[in-house]
């Protein structure tokens, strides 16, 4: 049986090689799966098991099709936006991801991004290391009673709910489905949108949570919110967030995710052409990556050696699952 592992770096390598499934031969590519090529797949056709990683593009199903004897798509990560899972269901495919890996992981970077911007710690950190201080420049503001909404209380939700618990803050939170040891928190979502001092994503990208905060629901929210995103970046309509910041709506942005991110793939990565689309500096991205109220990170919430063991693990569980069931 083969397996193929797309972006796989030397860790999920090292990991294969110390934990080999009888019977199972993987094959490794170093790029995401619509960046290799038809030629170097060709060979590998007769594949039933293709574990790729988290981007915003959709896998090319046209590349997919190749694979005459695919039975899974093993994404090494909680969201499965990335895959085209009517394609799926009309070909049989199971889809299999790693849903609970990272939930305090990315949690705690939700709120790493918000201490960011809460104390201005990144500023006087660059101010330093060029030789100056501007003592003025530095002023933050508590966390301590301040009111967060979190949007989407699932593992990472909660989590967040926990942390902010111990930083005494007000907390309210949404959920289409929410959970009955959270029933304390929740407000209808307009309600939240316009108490919160901190709105916080953690929801999936779906076509009905596409653009969950647009032009309208900014309207809405309190003079001089935070928000922070370690979710998905379609989220945010982000025009219309770059159109708060500059009105005062919005007074900062931790975004570890964005909207149209192809171009965060792997470590040579640079703000110049990508794939001969349109140049970075053209598109509103460019805009928030220089603005001096926005953090951004390259889509990295999930990056810590914890976290990357979890799924490793998970994901090889996953494969001596399917061996099992279909008795190879």
């Amino acid at each position: 049986m083969k397996v193929i592992f797309f972006d796989a770096d030397e860790n999920l390598r090292a990991f294969a090689r110390k934990h080999p499934i009888a019977g199972v031969d993987y094959i490794f590519f170093s790029q995401s799966f619509n960046q290799v090529s038809l030629e170097k797949l060709s060979p590998h056709t007769d594949t039933s098991i293709i574990s790729v990683f988290v981007h915003s593009e959709t896998l090319d199903t046209k590349k997919l099709a190749l694979f005459h004897k695919l039975k899974m798509i093993l994404t090494r990560s909680t969201g499965i936006n990335h895959i085209d899972i009517t394609y799926c269901k009309k070909n049989h495919i199971q889809i299999t991801n790693v849903p609970y890996y990272g939930a305090q992981t990315v949690a705690e970077f939700a709120f790493g991004l918000l201490l960011n911007l809460s104390r201005n710690i990144m500023i006087p950190a660059q101010d330093m290391s060029k030789n100056r201080i501007h003592l003025g420049e530095y002023t933050g503001f508590d966390l301590f009673g301040k009111t967060i909404g979190v949007i989407g209380t699932g593992s990472i939700g909660q989590h967040m709910i926990q942390l902010a618990k111990g930083f005494g803050m007000k907390i309210l939170a949404f959920d289409l489905f929410p959970q009955e040891s959270l029933k304390q928190y929740y407000v209808p979502f307009d309600e939240l949108i316009r108490r919160c001092d901190i709105i916080s994503l953690h929801i999936p990208s779906t076509p009905n949570n596409r653009h969950l905060l647009n032009q309208k629901v900014f309207q809405c929210m309190k003079k001089g919110v935070y928000i922070i995103n370690t979710a998905r970046g379609d989220l945010i309509d982000t025009k219309s967030l770059y159109d708060n910041i500059q009105n005062g709506t919005v007074a900062g942005v931790g975004l570890d995710v964005l909207e149209n991110e192809d171009f965060l793939l792997h470590d040579d990565i640079s703000f110049k052409n990508y794939n001969n689309q349109i140049l970075l500096d053209s598109t509103i991205n460019l805009k928030l990556l220089q603005h001096p109220k926005v953090i951004i990170t390259p889509h990295i919430a999930f990056n810590t050696k914890d976290a990357l063991k979890r799924i490793l693990v998970t994901t090889f569980e996953n494969i001596k699952k399917f061996k099992l069931e279909c008795g190879i």
